[in-house]
């Protein structure tokens, strides 16, 4: 790809590290709100379904504005709002303002996928799509790496807080909305013509569903790790001198999903069109027997465990988001993403709270485990159609 056209990638995946930022800042600090405001493991559960079920409900509305108005504007609103949403957080002074606070939060947060993800698609080809959004997903990664990161680093000073922390978190936003502002610009709206070069003339619904919902199912088990990924961790029994347990947690949390990056990266290298359904495939149904070594890790062995789910989930996003743009023309590519966000956001958002009500971790990720057997016997049926014949991408 070209160097302007890389560049632009890197902006949009820039305000994809971002969203993630925004999305694990509440994983990162939730024991401490909780312990504030005497909010049970549950209620903190509960918050971030609050959180989420807007993140994931709202991108179908997003992606429909986004085809009207164009990716520009509406990630404008993403960044902005979200700043905003973070300085309502700091002035909380109740848990209620707090959980209103994170659904205003995870409305504007809904904007950024359906947005980014089709303007992506929409710069680049067949060829080097792959490549983009796995670009896209080792920043996304780092995003969610960087949250407990900057939220240990944070709690190194005793003196500092949960309402600094999100404080801290409008100043990103603010600088790269001005930075998209100077520097993005969408075509017209009007006047698209067929994805020709993708072989599409028309969605692949059939396809599509049956991806968005193995999508769906996987959502589910990122949002019921993620939440409560730090308050795992906290049970590994790794101490350093003069670490706080807050800020070691978060330390051991960051340290987990950079074998995320890792994963994001060797995917989006090795994914190429006509292996996208058997890549995901493996990843699916591979997630499953890592997860009950989650389920029955004990000790340090809880942290290498997390590392080794990290590096395998999170190989699964390059391979779906490109799937999506072979099963849909991009003159509704943003409401195909925004779609797919909503399934797999909006039904990940009860993740939480199932990981919140369960009564150990045996059932808690062994739940999930049982999810990631099923989410790769859908996208089986997707191998099996392709072996018959039924090619959904262009003759090769």
């Amino acid at each position: 790809m070209s160097s302007a056209t890389l560049r632009l990638i890197l902006i949009i995946s820039c305000a994809h590290a971002l969203v993630h930022i925004f999305e694990l800042s509440l994983p990162s600090v939730e024991q401490l709100i909780g312990d504030e405001f005497s909010g049970s493991r549950q209620m903190m559960g509960w918050m971030g379904t609050v959180w989420r079920v807007p993140f994931g409900v709202g991108a179908l509305l997003a992606g429909w504005l986004v085809d009207r108005y164009g990716s520009k504007p509406l990630l404008l609103v993403y960044l902005l709002g979200c700043g905003a949403s973070a300085v309502l957080v700091t002035q909380a002074a109740s848990l209620n303002t707090v959980f209103a606070a994170m659904f205003l939060m995870g409305c504007c947060a809904s904007i950024y996928h359906p947005a980014g993800l089709a303007y992506i698609s929409r710069i680049t080809t067949p060829e080097n799509r792959a490549a983009a959004l796995g670009w896209h997903g080792v920043l996304g990664s780092a995003g969610i790496a960087s949250a407990p990161l900057m939220a240990s680093a944070v709690f190194a000073w005793s003196h500092v807080g949960w309402r600094q922390y999100y404080l801290l978190l409008t100043l990103p936003a603010l600088l790269l909305s001005i930075l998209i502002a100077v520097t993005i610009k969408d075509r017209p709206r009007g006047g698209q013509t067929p994805d020709v070069d993708m072989g599409v003339a028309t969605t692949d619904w059939r396809r599509y569903l049956t991806l968005v919902s193995a999508g769906a199912l996987f959502g589910f088990i990122y949002a019921a790790f993620m939440h409560f990924l730090p308050r795992y961790l906290d049970q590994s029994g790794w101490t350093i001198d003069g670490v706080s347990p807050r800020s070691m947690r978060n330390l051991l949390a960051a340290g987990v999903l950079v074998f995320a990056i890792a994963g994001q990266a060797i995917a989006g290298r090795v994914a190429r069109p006509q292996r996208l359904v058997n890549m995901l495939t493996i990843v699916m149904l591979a997630n499953a027997p890592i997860l009950i070594w989650v389920s029955l890790a004990e000790g340090p062995s809880r942290f290498w465990a997390m590392c080794a789910l990290a590096f395998v989930h999170f190989m699964s996003q390059p391979v779906y988001n490109s799937l999506i743009a072979s099963y849909v023309p991009e003159a509704r590519r943003s409401v195909g993403y925004g779609f797919s966000n909503m399934a797999c956001f909006g039904f990940g958002a009860l993740g939480p709270a199932f990981a919140g009500s369960m009564p150990n971790d045996e059932w808690t990720y062994g739940g999930l485990a049982g999810l990631a057997l099923l989410a790769g016997g859908l996208t089986l049926w997707l191998r099996e159609t392709d072996a018959q014949g039924d090619q959904h991408g262009p003759p090769e």
